[in-house]
């Protein structure tokens, strides 16, 4: 073999010479980018607060479920539950490997779909606690109300995150953010004031998260309570009659012929009046009463898992009032504890929201948490009595397909932000992330440590 002595081009490298002729090594194709920023697992803190949510959930649905048990089957209740949460595990599974932009392409879609459901519910929906609230489709019973929440986040957080700037929310993004609002909260009206009510409290924080000055705020404040005060007029007053016929005989007599907004006075007056030990139990101070009692017996450690007494007396114990079981079974320790997992939800999502480079998938983590934690300390404050009677489901804990599927949703979207946004402050991650992205989803987040706005 012979060596050559004729210079190489420089990089080029000589594995050996045969012949005198070089051998050279083939170049080695450089890697995108993209692959060598390698992308995080989700976040493990929601994950661990999601299994633990889970369990909670199939333990304490079987102690609540004693009404639902017929005959010889003592485990249908848990096992229609087990469904639904395979089902929401593998939405999760699904929206966690999904990078979070795919969901404003699609906010607007989404955001109408589930307002067409909402119309179709309030004109052919099946009644639920005196609401027309749910539609029916071959057994299965889908409840837009819960839809509704969780598009109207991700399309708010679209919003909020194409008018952001370093002095907050612009001008634009605010009336177009409060139309929105308007517009879903008076199609929400009717299926439960409960609901509408939450969603203005989630919209309204997205708003402070967004960095909306005080003054556009309280000019938000200022039509919406105008506007809920026209609706509640003419909505209400139109429809005394037609409820007023479909009410049993003793609703009738306690309605007064005022439909729903004599039902909702009634419920504020019952909860300013409260109970006593003395007061006889009827239909209207049930739940009240026997949600008391049930929290009385779990005292300070609880009767244990499976223990509980009052789930056959308490009406819906399985879900607008699990949190008295949980109470009963657990104590005022694991109450307290079930609050405090769920806050660290909200904790933990600030947390990733704060590392977040852009804007939009700040708002997205930090809309979904909203909602999944108020809606939780909803349903606390009705079963312990700080708010009115009212029905709101326990999120991932209560029985109720449709809440179920959607708070996993909710997760899987905050994992996947988790995932996918950077939060590392590598300049070539931002780089990187910024081709991910639309052109209208760039805006950086001026309120986090990494608002590099690198092009």
């Amino acid at each position: 073999m012979n060596q050559t002595s004729e210079t190489l081009r420089p990089g080029v490298i000589i594995n050996e010479t045969i012949d005198g002729i070089a051998m050279v090594a083939p170049r080695e194709k450089k890697r995108s980018a993209a692959a060598a920023i390698a992308r995080p697992k989700p976040d493990h803190y929601i994950w661990g607060i999601y299994i633990m949510l889970l369990v909670i959930s199939v333990v304490e649905l079987f102690s609540a479920s004693s009404t639902e048990v017929s005959g010889h089957n003592v485990y249908m209740p848990l096992i229609r539950h087990g469904i639904f949460l395979v089902v929401g595990f593998v939405i999760i599974l699904a929206l966690q490997n999904i990078h979070y932009g795919f969901f404003s392409k699609f906010a607007w879609f989404l955001a109408i779909v589930s307002l067409g459901l909402l119309f179709i519910s309030n004109l052919f929906g099946v009644e639920i606690n005196g609401a027309q609230r749910a539609i029916n489709i071959a057994g299965f019973t889908i409840q837009p109300a819960e839809i509704v929440k969780l598009t109207v986040v991700v399309l708010l957080a679209t919003i909020l995150g194409r008018n952001q700037e370093p002095r907050g929310v612009t001008t634009k993004g605010m009336w177009e953010a409060a139309i929105v609002v308007i517009v879903f909260g008076g199609c929400l009206w009717k299926n439960g004031l409960t609901n509408t009510i939450l969603l203005f409290g989630v919209c309204l924080s997205m708003f402070l998260i967004g960095g909306m000055k005080w003054k556009k705020l309280g000019i938000i404040l200022l039509l919406y309570c105008a506007l809920g005060g026209i609706l509640y007029i003419f909505k209400y007053q139109s429809d005394k009659g037609s409820e007023f016929e479909n009410l049993s005989r003793t609703e009738q007599v306690a309605d007064n012929g005022g439909g729903r907004a004599e039902t909702h006075k009634g419920r504020i007056s019952r909860f300013f009046a409260g109970v006593s030990p003395e007061d006889p139990i009827d239909d209207y101070n049930r739940q009240v009463v026997f949600a008391k009692i049930s929290q009385a017996n779990g005292g300070i450690l609880g009767q244990g898992p499976g223990n509980s007494r009052e789930s056959a007396r308490l009406p819906l114990a399985f879900s607008d009032y699990i949190y008295s079981i949980i109470v009963e079974d657990t104590g005022f320790v694991g109450g307290v504890a079930l609050l405090i997992l769920y806050l660290f939800l909200l904790a933990r999502a600030g947390r990733i929201a704060y590392k977040c480079s852009r804007a939009f998938p700040a708002f997205l983590i930090m809309g979904c948490a909203v909602l999944i934690v108020f809606q939780a300390l909803v349903h606390m404050a009705i079963v312990t009595g700080l708010f009115p009677v009212s029905g709101q489901p326990l999120p991932l804990i209560s029985k109720g397909g449709t809440s179920i599927l959607v708070m996993s949703a909710a997760i899987g979207i905050m994992l996947s932000v988790s995932r996918f946004a950077v939060t590392n402050g590598n300049k070539q991650a931002i780089k990187e992330e910024l081709r991910e992205l639309p052109e209208d989803m760039k805006a950086a987040n001026y309120s986090g440590i990494n608002n590099d706005t690198t092009k």
